[in-house]
């Protein structure tokens, strides 16, 4: 009797592209791209979306009422008591979630047992460390109205790092780093961190540590020193990324020092809904009404001008749903997280590439209702979609990024004066960062940008050097960057990348900056966001 045929199972995150595979889609800034990609390309494609908890607010009131290595949130509370909680900002999920927030949620959990046990000094700030201070009907749309109503703006407010009079120092670890803290926060009975997990790299002691303290402190691990030696900082592990190890000897001194109550959650990916979730399917499962949709889509972008493209997707809210939520001690809270995080987020795959494909979206971090700039790019390219790995990068070393991106030289003013003189002046110094670190404290002391970073929307003087830095493993790693479609190749050029009209040139390039005529090609079809298991 014949043996069965063994049954091949196919991952569902990996495809390989042959003589019969149809084109594939890149996020082109606020517009999108088809590529046709070389015969053996191997396409990288995120988890699907995991099923959300059924009830968010029934999960968080659990989590606050069965903390780990904590009381519940209800004993720590009395009357009389000075109590602080603070927020995650803008800067996620990306893009805004759907209302309402988790935020929200979470809040108006805590609100409703303090006002059952008397607790009436309450602050809500937002940890916004040195990003812009948030709008009031930003502020509104994550809290909610009635939280909005009540708190803002005497009781609801943006941190402020340049507030010194309100700067704390609570501690110096032993290898000289500076804790300093938000007064408020320091001098509360108890200090709440309501947190938002989007993928593996927020949360646990970057919350406080980070979100509430001045230049001075961060200082201590956002420089070169420390970014340099940021392999991945996706991966926890004090081995692979220097970045959390300093942040975490710091968060230690904070949890000596401070009552601190964690409530910290994870997300699933779902990042497009409605008529544009189309987009978190792979190309081969569209419709031909998804393929109608997305050409649609296309010719719109196409005819209206940048500004209104960034409008149409500024208007698009994400269905993000809750997948867990835990609450208590710091540490042991963000493992949970970082478990279910993880679970989402992590594709398992099997060898490096030669070359990796990537577009990049119109959105970062630091840019929300905002022009995702030059500096923003290059951040995007060689610090987060380089570091989404755990065990080691995509892309070899000495490797070729080919990224897709219209790369203009536009700058929004109000958010982000001082990358407009770094970009024209420090980088024709140069585009190493141990050259042009010597301006960091001009910048962070200037007093014209500490005066729009503390009564503007303005990025603090000193956060361009952050961003540059924060590229500084991937520039290590990296043998050469390409933009397609670079309607400015000078820009590409500023920042010490090459730039190609189309993908066949971008790809001549690369093989003959390897010195391969078959380089191994992995284009990554993200977002949504993926952190890759390399295993080499």
């Amino acid at each position: 009797m014949a043996r069965p045929r063994p049954r091949i199972t196919r991952d569902p995150n990996i495809e390989f592209i042959d003589d019969k595979s149809g084109p594939r889609y890149v996020h082109f800034g606020a517009r999108f791209r088809e590529v046709v990609l070389p015969r053996g390309t191997r396409v990288i494609y995120p988890n699907k979306a995991m099923e959300p908890l059924q009830n968010p607010r029934a999960a968080i009131k659990y989590a606050i009422n069965h903390p780990i290595d904590a009381d519940p949130l209800y004993a720590q509370l009395r009357p009389g008591m000075k109590l602080t909680i603070a927020i995650d900002d803008i800067s996620l999920p990306l893009p805004p979630m759907q209302r309402p927030d988790l935020r929200e949620l979470i809040l108006t959990e805590i609100l409703e047992l303090c006002a059952q046990h008397g607790v009436d000094d309450i602050h809500i700030i937002v940890a916004v460390c040195l990003h812009r201070h948030m709008t009031g009907p930003e502020v509104r749309r994550m809290v909610g109205d009635r939280i909005f109503r009540e708190y803002w703006p005497d009781r609801l407010y943006n941190h402020d790092a340049e507030d010194l009079d309100n700067i704390v120092e609570i501690a110096e670890t032993k290898h000289g780093d500076k804790v300093r803290l938000n007064r408020r926060a320091v001098e509360s009975d108890l200090l709440i961190y309501v947190n938002i997990n989007l993928v593996p790299m927020d949360g646990g002691h970057k919350s406080v540590t980070v979100g509430l303290c001045d230049y001075i402190s961060v200082s201590a691990h956002h420089n070169t020193k420390v970014m340099h030696k940021c392999h991945s900082y996706m991966d926890p592990r004090p081995d692979k990324s220097e970045l959390s190890n300093v942040v975490d000897r710091m968060g230690r001194e904070v949890d000596k020092q401070l009552n601190v109550f964690h409530i910290e959650t994870a997300l699933n990916n779902r990042m497009f809904g409605g008529q544009m979730s189309y987009l978190l399917k792979h190309e081969t499962e569209w419709s031909e009404f998804d393929r109608a949709k997305f050409q649609a889509s296309c010719a719109l972008l196409e005819r209206l001008p940048e500004a209104g493209r960034r409008a149409v997707f500024e208007k698009i809210y994400a269905p993000y749903g809750l997948i867990a939520v835990h609450a208590g001690k710091t540490e042991p809270v963000h493992k949970k997280i970082l478990d279910a995080s993880f679970k989402q987020y992590a594709v398992p795959v099997k060898g490096q590439a030669d070359v990796l494909l990537a577009g990049v979206p119109f959105i970062s971090p630091y840019n929300v209702n905002s022009i995702l700039n030059p500096l923003l790019v290059q951040v995007m390219v060689l610090g987060y979609l380089f570091n989404f790995y755990r065990n080691a990068p995509l892309v070899k070393k000495d490797g070729v990024i080919i990224a897709f991106h219209p790369l203009p030289e536009d700058f929004n003013r109000t958010h982000h004066p001082s990358y407009v003189e770094f970009y024209h002046r420090m980088l024709s110094i140069s585009t190493n960062s141990y050259d042009i670190h010597r301006y960091e404290k001009e910048f962070a002391h200037n007093p014209d940008y500490i005066q729009m970073y503390r009564h503007g929307n303005a990025y603090h003087g000193v956060h361009p050097f952050y961003m540059w830095y924060w590229g500084d493993a991937g520039r290590a790693h990296v043998g050469k960057v390409i933009v397609c479609g670079a309607e400015n190749p000078r820009v590409a050029k500023q920042l010490g990348w090459d730039s190609a009209p189309d993908l066949n040139t971008a790809l001549d390039m690369a093989r003959s900056h390897l010195g391969k005529s078959q380089p191994e090609i992995t284009m990554s079809h993200a977002p949504p966001i993926m952190v890759t298991d390399v295993e080499v």
